[in-house]
């Protein structure tokens, strides 16, 4: 039963992966699931809103705190497509989150298990559990689509910087 649950939670988090890539952001999605519900949704949206910290776990986050008229999370689990970086690792920890899934480890930002692993650190008042989710597969190739098809749109712009 957990397995189905998180690839069905996954997979919505995937679903909102698609709408970033779609509106040409960074593809991650997420989910925050209390009691076997989805209560906040989220995908990466810093381009749109020119803000840096509108990644899809802090959107998500604050969309699980309005729902459910509080910023403890406790009880709630976040699924995520990549690897959540510092500062949303940081949110997680501050919104008292109980697990985060993750489909894709980040070697190079990840701040929950491959930089940093923050929400496990004992020093902080509050811990996390990680652990790797399904649909690994899935979320990698989104990105290697996404940055594939930047590199692409910045060598006719004449700009190779990516």
């Amino acid at each position: 039963m957990k397995n189905k649950d998180d690839y069905y939670f996954m997979q919505e988090a995937l679903k909102e992966a698609y709408r970033a890539f779609e509106e040409g952001e960074v593809p991650v999605g997420c989910v925050i699931v209390y009691k076997d519900k989805i209560i906040g949704r989220g995908h990466n949206q810093t381009e749109r809103l020119k803000d840096p910290t509108a990644h899809a776990e802090i959107i998500a986050i604050g969309a699980a705190s309005q729902y459910l008229g509080n910023w403890r999370l406790n009880g709630a689990r976040m699924y995520v497509t990549v690897e959540p970086c510092i500062m949303c690792s940081g949110a997680a920890v501050l919104a008292r989150l109980d697990e985060i899934i993750y489909a894709v480890e980040d070697p190079k930002f990840g701040g929950s298990i491959s930089l940093y692993q923050i929400p496990q650190d004992k020093r902080l008042n509050h811990n996390i559990r990680n652990r790797k989710g399904p649909l690994e597969k899935e979320a990698k190739n989104l990105m290697k689509n996404f940055f594939k098809k930047l590199r692409e749109k910045q060598k006719l712009n004449g700009n190779e910087s990516i």
